[in-house]
């Protein structure tokens, strides 16, 4: 897997640089070799805020956690890591180690629950800015909101997030 650092308002030592990609290592046995990890580490007001984001064919996976000690926010968000790749341990195989493993990941299946769609929405998706869409959001009251971008023509979703900014997610091909 490779991993990528960024430090933001921190410079980041090769000790914890080096901690971080052995901890990261426990996870090669899922990922193959085309993973990439993002390490990002920011510190606010004597908080460490570490988090990682993870790619592999198509699939994401992300967590962050914040605490007074850069190397306690990387192990909490090694575990929280670790719990959703357990959590979705039998879908994962299928979809990163195809055929080869579908034989265990069907015997792991058994007692999951299964993903269920309980309610489809369809609604007009107007063209408008980005400005729009979040004064949209808020008459809702929603904290995401889906939207044509009329710059781009693209289809993109606008949330609010828990520091109380505003995120925009944009499609990108692979």
């Amino acid at each position: 897997m490779k991993v990528t650092f960024i430090g933001r308002k921190v410079n980041l030592r090769d000790h914890f640089k080096a901690l971080a990609t052995k901890k990261l290592a426990r996870f090669d046995r899922i990922f193959d070799s085309d993973a990439a990890a993002k390490v990002v580490v920011t510190l606010e007001r004597n908080r460490q805020t570490v988090e990682i984001t993870i790619r592999s064919h198509g699939m994401l996976f992300r967590a962050e956690a914040t605490s007074d000690e850069m190397n306690t926010a990387l192990d909490m968000v090694l575990d929280a890591l670790g719990s959703q790749i357990r959590k979705n341990k039998a879908r994962l195989d299928k979809r990163i180690h195809g055929a080869a493993l579908r034989e265990s990941a069907s015997e792991e299946e058994e007692g999951q629950e299964d993903y269920k769609v309980v309610r489809t929405k369809r609604f007009p998706v107007k063209p408008m800015s980005v400005e729009e869409a979040i004064l949209q959001m808020n008459l809702l009251e929603h904290r995401f909101f889906m939207f044509r971008n009329q710059n781009s023509g693209e289809v993109n979703v606008i949330y609010q997030r828990k520091n109380g900014g505003y995120g925009l997610l944009e499609p990108e091909d692979l």
